[in-house]
This record gives structure tokens, C-alpha cells and sequence, in this order.
């Protein structure tokens, strides 16, 4: 029967199943692979990839939290820049409102120095008119006396009474002038 078993074994060997002490000695081996592995390699990789879980988690918490500072101050921006809107559309009114005024007080000034002017012309040839009216009553005085001297055929004087014919005359003149262009 060992013959048998021995015979067996001999001739059935399969070249795909080891030996019973090559099992065991790589099962050996293998654990304390695994052994070493479970120990060492594994506590080590857990903790690398803990921290870079940490890290990564603590960039996204970064990131949240610059993305909400960005949208505060995108916001902050806006409202800034609406103020600064409305703030400009403020200035432009004012700067209308006040340039329709000084053109206004320009305006209302130029026609008062218009009218000042106009006045002072007004009064300038008044004492022009004045002044010549005076001339010509004494030049038309001095020729009537001549004339009235040449008709008469003596000298009259220019004295208060002559003057006072003269300017009866003249006064007589003038109101048969209004009487006649009043009709």
C-alpha cells in the first residue's frame, strides 16, 4: 500500500499544485508580510492620507471662505458704486440747477446794466437837448434883438427887459407849435 501511495504520488504530480512545504513556507512568509505591512506601512498611509484629506478639506474651507470675502465685497463694490451713481447724478442736477441760476442772475444783471445804460443815455441826451434848447434860445435871442435893432433902426440893449420879450416870444412860438400839431 506505501508502494502504492509512493507510486501514486510519483506518477500523478501535477506541475500546477506546489509541494505541501512550499505552501506552508510561502504562507509563513505571507504573514509576516501582512504582519509587517498591517503594522508599519498601513498606519503610516492611513496618516498620509489623513493629513492630505485634511489639507484638501482645510483649501476647500479656504476656498469657501475667500469666495464668500469675494462676494461680500463684489457686493460691498456694487453698493459703492451705486452711491457713487447716484452721488454723480446728484453733482450733474446740482450743476444744472446751478448753471440755469447764474445764467439767470447774468441775464437779470445784463438787463440791468441795459437798463442802467439806457437810463444814463436817456438822461445824457435829455441835458444834451436841455443844453442846445438853452443855446438856440439865446442865439435865436440874440438875432431877434439884431434883427428887431435893424428893423427898429436903434440899438437895443440885452437887457432884462429885451430878454424878457424874447423869451415871451419864444414861449408863444412853442405853444402855437403844440396848438398846431395837436389839431
Amino acid at each position: 500500500m506505501i508502494h502504492s501511495v509512493v507510486k501514486a504520488a510519483t506518477e500523478a504530480h501535477n506541475p500546477l499544485i506546489p509541494e505541501w512545504y512550499d505552501i506552508v513556507g510561502s504562507l509563513i512568509c505571507f504573514v509576516i508580510i501582512l504582519f509587517f505591512f498591517w503594522k508599519l506601512v498601513l498606519p503610516r498611509m492611513k496618516k498620509l492620507l489623513d493629513e492630505r484629506a485634511e489639507a484638501i478639506e482645510g483649501n476647500i474651507a479656504k476656498a469657501d471662505e475667500a469666495q464668500h470675502k469675494a462676494e461680500a465685497l463684489l457686493e460691498e463694490y456694487t453698493a459703492q458704486l451705486a452711491d457713487a451713481r447716484s452721488e454723480a447724478a446728484k453733482i450733474r442736477e446740482q450743476a444744472r440747477t446751478d448753471g440755469q441760476r447764474i445764467v439767470a442772475e447774468a441775464k437779470e444783471n445784463a438787463s440791468t446794466e441795459a437798463a442802467r445804460i439806457s437810463a444814463n443815455a436817456q438822461a445824457q441826451i435829455e441835458a444834451e437837448r436841455q443844453s442846445a434848447l438853452v443855446s438856440l434860445r439865446n442865439d435865436v435871442g440874440s438875432l431877434a434883438l439884431d434883427l428887431a435893432s435893424g428893423v427898429v433902426g436903434e440899438a437895443l440893449n440885452e437887457d432884462k427887459r429885451s430878454q424878457a420879450i424874447v423869451d415871451r416870444f419864444l414861449a408863444d412860438l412853442e405853444a402855437s407849435e403844440k396848438a398846431g400839431s395837436s389839431k
